[in-house]
């Protein structure tokens, strides 16, 4: 099975800000991988082939934290 791997540079100051991120990641079905390194403010998600890089994107909106950017990486 293929997958796809999502980069998201996330406004995220604290560690109550990466938990609100992964809390809503880990909702989202067809999340198989969450890294999220706060000092970077870097969020990379591995997702299997059904989910989308605006789906990925939108889902972290749903955070209230601002994403300033993102890139495809596999």
């Amino acid at each position: 099975m293929s997958s796809h791997e999502y980069q998201f540079n996330v406004a995220m100051s604290c560690s109550g800000c990466s938990g609100a991120v992964n809390r809503v990641l880990s909702k989202l079905e067809g999340v198989n991988d969450i890294k999220i390194t706060l000092d970077d403010q870097k969020v990379v998600v591995k997702t299997n082939d059904n989910l989308s890089y605006d789906a990925v994107l939108n889902q972290i909106k749903k955070s209230g934290k601002q994403v300033r950017s993102g890139e495809v990486i596999a």
